[in-house]
């Protein structure tokens, strides 16, 4: 049962958006679009950096930890090979000659393996800091 007299009737009361309100409402709407397809498309870069960058730490560890091993075990040989070869010795002035020889192989190859190691770790961090430059740059351009 409708009246005519019902306050909600558009009979009664007649409400039109002007113009200028409909186009300033509609410029809002694709305005807070426009916004958030930006912010999604930056969220999604984002998580896609993040992604990259855990996958090639993760890689750099083990191939850092992959070196370390394989000092561990050439050391460890190198030992083992010089304890060896003192056991043979017959004099004492042999058993110095050897232990110099060894001294001195050793601290060549500590260091030597020092800086094999200072590289890799450099090239990880270059690699692992590189996919933050790459997205940095999509979203910081210079001014030109």
């Amino acid at each position: 049962m409708t009246s005519s007299t019902d306050p909600f009737s558009a009979s009664i009361i007649p409400f039109e958006v002007p113009e200028q309100m409909r186009a300033f409402a509609e410029k809002g709407v694709s305005q807070a679009r426009d916004s958030y397809a930006k912010f999604k498309d930056a969220a999604e870069t984002h998580n896609g950096t993040i992604e990259a960058v855990f996958t090639t730490a993760s890689k750099g560890a083990s191939a850092y930890n992959a070196k370390l091993m394989e000092f561990f075990k050439a050391n460890t040989t190198s030992s083992l090979d010089f304890a060896q070869e003192l056991v043979g010795v017959k004099t004492p002035a042999a058993a110095m000659e050897l232990w110099t020889a060894q001294a001195k192989k050793q601290y060549e190859t500590f260091t030597a393996q020092a800086k094999e190691l200072a590289e890799l770790g450099q090239k990880v961090a270059t690699e692992t800091v590189e996919p933050i430059k790459a997205s940095a740059s999509k979203f910081y351009k210079p001014a030109a």
